[in-house]
C-alpha cells in the first residue's frame, strides 16, 4: 500500500514527541539504499522505519533487516506495511535503550551489520554518536540527518562549523555525502533541509592515541570554551585536573603556539596532545571518571 494511502487508513498522525517526519519520496528511498551500498549478503539495521516504506526497499535488496521502532502506535499500520517481507524482522523499544549487542549477536551472529536510517533530528548526535562510541560490529551507518549536522561533520578546522562532532565522526568513520532532500519529501514537511549520509567505520579509527577518553575530555573542553585558547580551556574544565603549566609545556614541546584555540586543531594533533598529556602529572583531582561522554 502506498504511504500517503497507510498515513490516511490508519490515521497516522506524527508523534512530535518522536520528532517524526515520514519519508515519501520514493526517488529519495531508492537512493539511499542505492547509497547505503546493501547487497543480498547484508544484515541491515533500520533505526526508526516509521510507516515501513523504505524498510519495504531495504527488504528487497538486503539479505535480512531488522527494524527497531520506538512507537507502539504504528504497530497495526507497520504490520500490514511489512505483511510481505518475510526477511524482516520488528522490534520495538528505544534504539539507546536496547542491548544492541546482544540483538546483533542474535540477527547476525556478531558479524558485521548495516545501519540506515531516517533520523529524528532532535536525537541524531545522541544516537550516532552512540553508535560510533559503542564499537559494535557495525560496517558502516547511512542515515538521514539535518543537513546542518551533516555540514558540521563535514566541516574542516577553523569553520564555524567544525566543532566536537567532526573530530568524533572523523576519529570513527569516513563520511559521504548520499544526497541533499529538500522538505517536501516528508510527511509532514520539516523546516529545515535534509542530507542523507554515509559513513564507513571499517578501518577505522586510524590515529593512535594511547588514552582514547583523555583525548575526548581535551576536545570537549576546546570546544565547550572554543573562543579561549586551548591552555585556558584545559585549565577551567571540570573534567580535566591540568593547570596551565602542564598544557603549555605540551604545546611547547609539540611546536604549538601557546595562544592557539581548539577549534583549529585536528583530531590527529589532539592525539598527539592527549598522548603528551597523560604522562604528566594531574594537579587538582588525579581520580578521573574516565567515560567517555556523548559530544
Amino acid at each position: 500500500m502506498d504511504t500517503k494511502e497507510l498515513i490516511k487508513k490508519y490515521d497516522i498522525r506524527a508523534s512530535k514527541r518522536y520528532g517524526q517526519n515520514f519519508l515519501v519520496d520514493e526517488r529519495v528511498i531508492r537512493r539511499i539504499v542505492e547509497g547505503s551500498g546493501i547487497t543480498e549478503e547484508d544484515i541491515v539495521f533500520e533505526i526508526g522505519p516509521g510507516t515501513g516504506n523504505m524498510t519495504h526497499h531495504l527488504s528487497e535488496t538486503a539479505g535480512k533487516v531488522v527494524a527497531i521502532e520506538v512507537d507502539e502506535s504504528l504497530k497495526e499500520a507497520l504490520s500490514e506495511a511489512l505483511s510481505d517481507c518475510g526477511n524482516v524482522t520488528l522490534v520495538w523499544g528505544d534504539i539507546l535503550k536496547l542491548d544492541l549487542r546482544e540483538m546483533i549477536e542474535r540477527e547476525a551472529g556478531g558479524r558485521e551489520v548495516k545501519v540506515v536510517s531516517n533520523l529524528p533530528y532532535y536525537i541524531t548526535t545522541p544516537i550516532i554518536t552512540y553508535l560510533l562510541e559503542s564499537r559494535l560490529p557495525i560496517s558502516s551507518i547511512t542515515v538521514m540527518i539535518q543537513r546542518e549536522v551533516a555540514e558540521r561533520m563535514m566541516a574542516v578546522p577553523g569553520t564555524k562549523n567544525y566543532g566536537a562532532l567532526t573530530l568524533l565522526t572523523d576519529y570513527h568513520s569516513t563520511v559521504e555525502v548520499i544526497a541533499n532532500v529538500p522538505p517536501n519529501a516528508f510527511i509532514p514537511r520539516p523546516n529545515v533541509d535534509s542530507t542523507v549520509v554515509r559513513l564507513d567505520l571499517t578501518g577505522k579509527p586510524d590515529i593512535k592515541v594511547s588514552d582514547e577518553a583523555l583525548m575526548f575530555r581535551l576536545i570537549r573542553a576546546a570546544f565547550n570554551q572554543r573562543r579561549k585558547t586551548f591552555i585556558n580551556a584545559v585549565k577551567n574544565s571540570p573534567e580535566l585536573s591540568y593547570g596551565r603549566e602542564e598544557a603549555e609545556e605540551v604545546l611547547r614541546e609539540l611546536g604549538f603556539d601557546k595562544n592557539i584555540r581548539g577549534e583549529v586543531l585536528s583530531v590527529g594533533e589532539f592525539a598527539e596532545i592527549a598522548d603528551s598529556l597523560s604522562g604528566k602529572k594531574q594537579k587538582r583531582h588525579p581520580a578521573l571518571n574516565s567515560r567517555h561522554e556523548p559530544v
